[in-house]
């Protein structure tokens, strides 16, 4: 079992950063993916970044390439996501995720989630 929890949402203009931390409690094995997904009203659960939990190797999605990156703390069992050149298109529930059977897209393959964390860019 595995619980997760995001902080570090918030209010911030267009162009603007932002860093969110998940802190999981359990066993995250080195199989697994930890994944950040977001979700604005009306919408689909959207798939933002990925990472392998055990070797690292990243992943993101076409909107976020080049302006977020996900990591992870091993040791201490937590993951960031570091979201530079806000645009206000990016608002939405920041959650994150843990698929214990490798990397997936979609949200429905994610076992384990957060509670999310707000993300409001105003323009």
């Amino acid at each position: 079992q595995v619980q997760l929890v995001e902080t570090g949402g918030g209010l911030v203009q267009a162009g603007e950063s932002l860093r969110l931390s998940c802190a999981a409690s359990g066993r995250i094995f080195s199989s697994s993916v930890l994944a950040w997904f977001r979700q604005s009203p009306g919408k689909e659960r959207e798939f933002v970044a990925a990472i392998r939990w055990g070797v690292g190797n990243t992943y993101y999605g076409d909107t976020v390439k080049g302006r977020f990156t996900i990591s992870r703390d091993t040791g201490k069992n937590t993951a960031a996501l570091q979201m530079n050149s806000l645009k206000p298109e990016d608002t939405g529930v920041y959650y994150c995720a843990v698929d214990r059977n490798g990397l997936e897209y979609a949200a429905s393959a994610y076992e384990y989630w957060g509670q999310g964390t707000q993300v409001t860019v105003s323009s």
